[in-house]
This record gives structure tokens, sequence and C-alpha cells, in this order.
């Protein structure tokens, strides 16, 4: 079984089952995912696409034999047998309108063995638990039927994955806290641009040897290079929910790192890349492959290329503290997952601050009020 390398393609690439940039034809998403090149990570979730993203995967790792990829699935959405609540997706497997904590185990190994069945694999490499509710990262029951899943040869490693934005913080961090030396894997948002908040989990992940692979390293496509303002952006792409002027900034913010990357010969993705990586608990990242609209786009296959040619790090400590104070955006957005700011019913992915994760808070030197909380 392969570990995740240092770059990784995820199936919400290409805009087909993720809305972003112009969704891209089946066939070249196949193309896009084959491992070679120099990717050889690639990453599903069973609810991209209700289980056709897990297919397509499938259809581009046919006849590629077994150790010369990494395989990472994610479960956790149940599109069995919730139903769909419009733009919040489907429920969590965790939701008590569907099961209790007897029928966990049940789900997940259910769910796990459809997806890899989709993708044409008898095993993952890394199997992920796709952005828990807080019984998700709470609950023994649910940590220990994942650790059975890999004790049952379903997986060969097991991991978190938060989101689907951002937030989640002390949940990270308590769920480390508690089934770490269960947990082998743990994915966030992180980029130059996007410090905050996830840098926050990263020393506990560190201390509970728990491996870091980050999403969102290209920061809505800003460091693919062909993001510009007032371009056209589809009916439904989910950077329109980012707040107004985001490009604008971030361009600005980008020539600034520039200097950066010139002086070590890296192009800006690359920099974001090692960026991310030059922290002790990351290895790997996998941004998103966009496909922009217009004539202008770069090809998504010419991104591809630049990623699978991601140089060794070239950045000192110093230049990746500088880089963290041109893209610091500490207090920019509310988040989701516990939080003090919450009022009124637990939601799916937000609910009250506890006083256990307060507590994570102190012991990791985080004041949710203070570290958390949305000031501009």
């Amino acid at each position: 079984m392969r570990e995740p390398g240092r770059t990784a393609i995820g199936t919400w690439s290409g805009g087909r089952f993720l809305r972003f940039g112009e969704a891209i034809a089946e066939q070249r998403l196949e193309a896009l995912l084959r491992p070679g090149g120099g990717i050889d990570t690639l990453l599903s979730a069973d609810a991209y696409g209700q289980g056709e993203a897990d297919s397509v995967l499938g259809r581009a790792l046919a006849g590629v034999p077994r150790d010369d990829y990494c395989l990472i699935g994610a479960v956790g959405h149940d599109f069995y047998e919730g139903e769909r609540e419009g733009p919040k997706g489907f429920p969590r497997f965790t939701d008590p309108r569907l099961r209790g904590p007897d029928q966990y185990g049940s789900y997940l190994r259910m769910a796990s063995e459809k997806s890899l069945e989709r993708t044409g694999a008898a095993s993952f490499d890394l199997l992920l638990l796709h952005n828990p509710d807080r019984i998700g990262y709470s609950s023994e029951v649910v940590w220990e039927a994942m650790a059975a899943l890999r004790d049952e040869g379903l997986t060969a490693r097991i991991g978190v994955a938060p989101g689907p934005a951002n937030g989640f913080t002390l949940d990270i961090i308590s769920c480390l806290e508690r089934f770490g030396e269960a947990i082998d894997w743990a994915m966030i948002i992180l980029n130059p641009l996007e410090p905050w908040p996830g840098e926050l989990c990263l020393d506990a992940a560190a201390k509970h040897d728990v491996r870091v692979l980050t999403r969102v390293v290209d920061y809505g496509g800003i460091f693919w290079g062909d993001v510009r303002p007032g371009m056209e952006m589809a009916e439904h792409d989910h950077r329109k929910f980012r707040p107004e002027g985001w490009i604008e900034q971030g361009l600005a913010n980008l020539d600034r790192l520039r200097p950066i990357a010139e002086r070590h010969e890296l192009t800006p993705m690359h920099l974001a890349c090692q960026w991310n990586l030059a922290h002790p608990a990351v290895e790997s990242v996998a941004p998103t492959l966009i496909q922009e609209i217009g004539p202008e786009a770069r090809p998504i296959e010419e991104k591809r290329a630049e990623l699978a040619t991601l140089p060794e790090q070239r950045l000192s400590d110093d230049e990746v503290a500088e880089i963290r104070t041109i893209g610091d955006n500490a207090n920019c957005m509310a988040l989701k997952g516990a939080s003090a700011e919450h009022e009124g019913e637990e939601r799916p992915d937000r609910w009250p601050l506890t006083d256990d994760l307060a507590a994570v808070g102190t012991r990791w030197g985080i004041d949710p009020a203070r570290d958390l909380a949305a000031s501009h």
C-alpha cells in the first residue's frame, strides 16, 4: 500500500462534481485523474455526484497496476437513505433522523465497500471521514468503526476531512487529542493567503503524529494565474460566496509574494505548495484544478503538469514567516464548527461552544473569542 504523495488531485477538480469554473467533459476528467506524469495520489468522495465521481475515478484507474497509485476515499454523507437538503447537500450518516450509534459501523462498512466497488479497487490506501458533524468528531463509536475498517483490510489508513467550509478548529484538535492514536491523516484548508484558521490545528497534528493533507492550496484559483477581476464565472460557481473584492485583494497580495517566488524560480502555485509543505505536519498538497471560462484561461492539463513538477523545498524559515504575514487573514470570516458566536439550535455544520471545547482551546493557547471570531 502507498502513502499519499507530496502532490495529489481530487475528483472535485474539473468542475463536474463541485462547481468551480467550467465543467470539463468526462473523458477529459478521466485523463486528468489517471495516475502518471509525476502525480500518483488520487482522492474521491462518495457523495460527489452520488457515487459518480468514484466511477469516473475508477475508469481513470482501469488497467493501472494497483501498486502504481495511492487511492484516497472519503465517506460520511448518506445519499443512500438520506434526502438532499438543497445547497446543504445530503445529511451526515450520524444524523439521528437516519440511525443511532449501533448502526454507525454497518453504515461505514457498506459505504466503503460500495465506494471501492465503483473505483475498482480492493482497498483504500487512506479512508477519510468526510465533513463530519459534531457527533462525527466526538463519538468513540464512530472512530472505533473507522479503525475496524482498517483492521478488516478495507483501508490501510484512516483520517478526518473537515469541511466543506472553513473552521472546525477546536473540534479537529479535540478529535486528535481523543483519537489521535488511531488517526493517521487529516485534511484541512491551508494556503499562503488563507493561513487562518487551518494553521491553528497543525501543532496538535504534529504532536499526535497525524499527517496533514491540505486542500484549496490555490486560493480559489488565484495561484494558477488566470483569475482576474470581472472574469466570467458560472451561475453556481462556489467562489461567488467569497466576499466582494477577494480577487482584487488576492492579486495584490500575490504581487507582494512574487519577489520571493522569483528569487527561487518558483511559479506562484509552486510557492503556495512549498509554503504549505514547509509546516512540519503537512506532507501533501491537493490544489483544485480549475478550468476557467474564456479564451485567456489556462488549459487544465497545463495546470496538472505544473503541479507535477513541484520542486523540492526552497523556502527558508524567514520566508515562510514573511509569506504568512503578507497573507494574514485572521478573523476575516465566520467559521464553522463549535463557535462562541453560534446562536440557536445545533446545525450539521455549526454548533455551540461547549466547556470541554473551550478547555481544548485553553490547552493550545486558543481563545475562541479572540482567535476564532469574525471581526472584519
